[in-house]
């Protein structure tokens, strides 16, 4: 064969399909498995454990397809085997590991072609995983026969019974619902409280409903997971966190404030425009009594960043600080303000002093800081990676 004819030649997978994961649960067999002997074996190990295995049958099918076609000889056609399996939870879990395997599988034997063999169940979830990846030319479905005497139908039905009792992704529904409602039963029959049992078996199944509905339980279930493996952040975070959380409450109870005081010292106006007369005062005191939560608000805000950065050394610290100060003194232009709206004959003397003595410090900050950043340069460390760093030690 020359190297032009092994390039065109066409490679075929036999695709057997484990949705439930039957061949892991049951046989203790880890998939995927790849070649004739290993899925010879599975399928021994798995019949052996369950002869009834719908899967085991289709492992058996899937090496005499195998067998077959190599007896045919094709020079251009290049034939393997593998099974791969899902997981017994069934439903995204599953899917998501048949194509997990599956991958790994294209990467050992990149086949062009695959003949998909199944026990005929999960046919409608399995094919359209592989057919996204890999063109399926065939579907080969094992279907188990039955008698249709009464004793091979008590034996199929005992089958599922069992299945129902031991299988905990059916017994939770088939048992435990009803078992609950038994004892609800039995409990209210005990205190000859029949007349509430319908009351009691509505909510129970209303409850159960809406929980698997919108999945509760799941959520609850990874909730307690978070939990238990939630790592605290570093204690500058923590500070940085809980100061922004005191600040957004300092500034939503000032808001609340501020709109007690005004309906407090203001009259409500008959008319609209009587609204707009009063427009001023309502500012100034809706000013008067929310500015002083509201200053410590943003404090609060700026000072958890302050020391956040103070662990990191990072140079923004600085500015954040003169805010912090400039902050503070803006309480005193806040209150000129709201006294100019509320008595506009009161003078803005006070107003331009605050304003004058606010550009002073502003001043005076920026001086400072352009000091102690010269001063202790050694201390900041602008660089992320030394940041970095610093946060692990």
């Amino acid at each position: 064969m020359t190297t032009e004819e092994k390039r065109e030649q066409k490679r075929i997978l036999i695709l057997c399909v484990d949705r439930d994961d039957d061949l892991g649960t049951k046989a203790k067999v880890k998939t995927p498995v790849l070649g004739r002997e290993e899925n010879l074996n599975a399928a021994v190990a798995l019949a052996l454990i369950d002869p009834e295995e719908p899967d085991a049958n289709a492992m058996f099918e899937a090496i005499r397809i195998y067998d077959r076609l190599q007896s045919e000889g094709k020079e251009d056609e290049a034939f393997q085997i593998a099974s791969i399996s899902g997981s017994e939870l069934g439903g995204v879990s599953a899917d998501r590991k048949i194509v997990a395997e599956l991958k790994e599988l294209l990467k050992s034997f990149p086949a062009n072609e695959v003949i998909l063999v199944s026990d005929g169940y999960s046919d409608e979830a399995v094919l359209p995983l592989v057919e996204s990846r890999v063109p399926v030319s065939s579907v080969r479905r094992i279907v188990m026969k039955h008698s249709e005497s009464i004793e091979e139908t008590a034996a199929l039905f005992t089958k599922y019974f069992k299945m129902l009792v031991e299988n905990p992704r059916y017994s939770r529904i088939a048992l435990g619902l009803p078992g609950l409602l038994f004892l609800i039963l039995g409990i209210l029959s005990i205190f000859n409280m029949l007349y509430y049992y319908w009351i009691a078996f509505i909510f129970v199944v209303s409850v159960f409903m809406l929980v698997k509905g919108f999945g509760v339980d799941k959520s609850a279930k990874n909730f307690y997971k978070w939990v238990k493996e939630y790592t605290p952040p570093p204690l500058q975070v923590q500070i940085s966190k809980f100061s922004m959380i005191a600040g957004v409450l300092c500034i939503a109870v000032s808001v609340y404030l501020g709109v007690v005081n005004v309906t407090t010292n203001i009259s409500t106006p008959e008319v609209p425009a009587g609204w707009l007369e009063i427009l001023p005062q309502i500012t100034g005191y809706f000013l008067k009594g929310s500015m002083d939560l509201v200053v410590v608000g943003v404090c609060a805000l700026l000072l958890g960043k302050a020391l956040q950065q103070y662990f990191e050394r990072d140079v923004r610290l600085l500015r954040n600080a003169a805010l912090i100060v400039l902050t503070g003194w803006f309480r005193q232009i806040l209150d000129g303000t709201s006294d100019i709206l509320i008595s506009p004959e009161m003078g803005y003397e006070k107003l331009i002093f605050s304003i004058i003595v606010g550009v002073l410090i502003g001043i005076a900050s920026v001086l400072i800081i352009f000091v102690i950043h010269r001063s202790a340069k050694e201390f900041f460390k602008e660089n992320e990676e030394k940041i970095g760093e610093f946060g692990e030690s």
